[in-house]
C-alpha cells in the first residue's frame, strides 16, 4: 500500500498539542486492562507521596486459569490471559483508520517498541505516561484484559494497540481499515532463548523440561503462540496489502536514532533532534530495566517471578551463541533454510 496516499498523512498536517493536551489525548487512547488486574493507587516507599499503579489478581477464577491452555485455530495460547471469546473478538475487531497496531511474535522486542511508540506520540515527554505501564498504554487486543468499550471510543487521534496474533487470524479485520501496522521481528534464535527464559519466570506458562526440548517445540511450531516461521512470513507477505512498517530488533539495537526517525515519519509524527534524544534515553535498556512501569515488576510473583531471572535479561544481539551447541545450531539452520529459504525476505541477521 502506498504510504504517501493522503489518508496516511493526516497526522502530518495537524497542529501540535500542548503537553497538557497530549496527556488528555494519550489517556483517551489508552485502554486500561481492568479484567486481568485491579489497579490500586498507592504511594511507593522512598517517594514523597508519588502515586503509582499496583496490580493485584482480580479473583480466584483468574488464578485457576494459570495452568489453562486455549487452542485457537490450531495455535496454543496461555489461558490466563486469553479465552476463546477474547481471541474471536480480536479477529473481528473494528479497526479505525487512525489506529496504530504493533504486531510481534513474543520476545521479539515488544515491550521495547511499546515504549518507543508511546514516547513518539508523547513527543518524548515522559510525564504523561509515567504512571502507566506499557501493557496499559498499548494493550493486546486478543487478551481478556482488553476493554472493548474503551477500544470503540471514536477519536481522530490514533489508538495504540498490540497483538501477537498471526496474519491469518487478524489481517482480514485490518484490511477493512487504513490502520497502520508496525511489525517487529527478531533473529529467531534470540527469540527462542528469550522465550525459554520467559517460560521460566511466567507463572502462566509451563516450565521447560530442557533447552533441547524447547528448541524442538519451537522448530515444530507446537509451542505457545504457534510457529515463528509462519508468523513472520504471514505478516511480511502482506506488506503490499497493509500500511505496514517492517522493523527488526537488530535495526533498533544497532541504529536506534535512524530507526526511531523512520518510525516517526511513518506514523506522521516527525521529531526534532531534542525529542529524539529524549526518546533514545527513555527507551534505552538501562532506563527500561530500572523502570517499574516497563520492566513488569509491578506484577505479583505469581504472574511473573523475577527473583532469579529478570524480564529485561540481556538486551543484546546474538545471545543465542551462549546456548546453542554446534549440533543444535546445525539442526536449527536446516529447519530455518527449509522454511525460510524460498520466502524471498531480506532479513538482517546471521544464522552462524
Amino acid at each position: 500500500m502506498d504510504q504517501n496516499q493522503p489518508e496516511a498523512q493526516t497526522n502530518q498536517t495537524e497542529e501540535r498539542k500542548s503537553p497538557k493536551q497530549m496527556e488528555e489525548v494519550l489517556l483517551c487512547c489508552i485502554q486500561i486492562p481492568w479484567t486481568l488486574v485491579v489497579w490500586a493507587a498507592c504511594a511507593q516507599p522512598g517517594t514523597t507521596g508519588r502515586r503509582t499503579l499496583c496490580p493485584v489478581l482480580h479473583s480466584t477464577s483468574m488464578t485457576e486459569r494459570m495452568n489453562t491452555t486455549e487452542i485457537f485455530d490450531g495455535v496454543r495460547f496461555p489461558g490466563f490471559i486469553h479465552t476463546p471469546e477474547s481471541l474471536k473478538a480480536a479477529c473481528s475487531f473494528q479497526f479505525q483508520d487512525t489506529d496504530i497496531l504493533l504486531v510481534t511474535f513474543p520476545k521479539s522486542g515488544t515491550t521495547w517498541m511499546q515504549q518507543v511508540l508511546s514516547l513518539i506520540f508523547c513527543e518524548g515527554h515522559l510525564w504523561p505516561i509515567h504512571n502507566l505501564p506499557t501493557w496499559a498504554r498499548m494493550p493486546w487486543i486478543e487478551q481478556i484484559s482488553f476493554d472493548s468499550l474503551h477500544s470503540k471510543r471514536n477519536t481522530s487521534w490514533p489508538r495504540l494497540f498490540t497483538s501477537h496474533l498471526n496474519a491469518k487470524g487478524l489481517a482480514p479485520a485490518l484490511m477493512k481499515s487504513k490502520a497502520k501496522v508496525v511489525y517487529m521481528a527478531r533473529n529467531p534464535k534470540d527469540v527462542l532463548v528469550s522465550f525459554f527464559h520467559f517460560h521460566r519466570i511466567a507463572g502462566f506458562l509451563p516450565n521447560p523440561s530442557s533447552f533441547e526440548d524447547f528448541v524442538d517445540e519451537f522448530l515444530e511450531g507446537t509451542g505457545f503462540f504457534g510457529s515463528w516461521f509462519d508468523h513472520v512470513k504471514g505478516w511480511l507477505s502482506l506488506q503490499k496489502d497493509l500500511t505496514l512498517f517492517f522493523v527488526t530488533y537488530e535495526e533498533l539495537h544497532q541504529e536506534p536514532r535512524c530507526t526511531i526517525r523512520k518510525l516517526s515519519e511513518f506514523l506522521g509524527r516527525p521529531l526534532g533532534p531534542k525529542e529524539e534524544d529524549i526518546i533514545l534515553e527513555h527507551s534505552s535498556f538501562s532506563f527500561m530495566s530500572q523502570s517499574n512501569i516497563v520492566n513488569y515488576s509491578l506484577l505479583s510473583k505469581e504472574i511473573i517471578d523475577q527473583s532469579e531471572v529478570k524480564f529485561f535479561r540481556k538486551g543484546v544481539v546474538g545471545n543465542w551463541r551462549e546456548y546453542f551447541t554446534p549440533e543444535l545450531n546445525e539442526k536449527f539452520n536446516a529447519v530455518y533454510q527449509s522454511k525460510m529459504g524460498d520466502s524471498g525476505l531480506c532479513l538482517p541477521w546471521t544464522m552462524d
